[in-house]
């Protein structure tokens, strides 16, 4: 009769140890086929049974719950400044903040007087600044941030022509809000333009309608 040979085979489950499963290959004769006919007895209207040996009678240790060990799946974080726009209305005098066509805020604002009107159109959000220097545009002078600044402490800026820049800012005069008072840019009360920077970032639609 030939050796015996053996077969290893490892068997891997998620997470778990790997368990080995030995068994012993034997050449098939008429014998051992009759020796399992003898072993199975069938009856009418009954279901066969078979007697195995106890070593074939291997029990492997549940799976479990094998969700544990796999890698937790991670959620894209919320982007607060998706589907954002803001609308400008010159004759109203007052911005709106939208948020997937929901009106999330709206604040009063100065807007430029005749000969510096503020342009309208299509723009985005190009620049942001907390605390921003001014320079004169006819000195050249520049002021440093602080509460004569006539930028205030937030600028906003969403148009250019390449060498002028025009924006949403703060104001040291506040009783020039709702009024057109400036030179093209749109002016805020400080508390009002601070929330508004928290509302927006590079890239958000700025609509200016007349």
């Amino acid at each position: 009769m030939a050796k015996s040979k053996f077969l290893s085979k490892p068997l891997i489950k998620i997470g778990l140890s790997i368990a080995f499963l030995i068994g012993s290959i034997q050449p098939v004769s008429a014998l051992s086929v009759n020796n399992l006919k003898d072993a199975v007895t069938l009856s009418t209207g009954d279901s066969s049974q078979v007697k195995v040996p106890l070593a074939w009678q291997i029990e492997l240790p549940p799976l479990g719950n094998a969700d544990q060990f796999l890698p937790p799946v991670e959620k894209s974080p919320v982007n607060q400044f998706q589907d954002v726009r803001l609308v400008l209305r010159l004759r109203e005098r007052r911005v709106y903040i939208y948020r997937k066509n929901q009106l999330q805020n709206s604040f009063p604002v100065a807007v430029g007087k005749a000969g510096w009107e503020t342009p309208t159109g299509n723009f985005k959000v190009m620049q942001m600044i907390e605390n921003p220097s001014w320079e004169h545009p006819w000195t050249g002078e520049v002021m440093p941030p602080g509460p004569d600044n006539p930028l205030g402490s937030r600028w906003i800026g969403f148009w250019t022509d390449g060498k002028n820049v025009i924006g949403f800012h703060g104001t040291p005069n506040p009783e020039s809000i709702g009024r057109p008072a400036s030179h093209g840019c749109v002016r805020m009360h400080d508390r009002d333009v601070q929330a508004l920077f928290e509302k927006v970032e590079i890239g958000t639609p700025v609509i200016v309608e007349p």
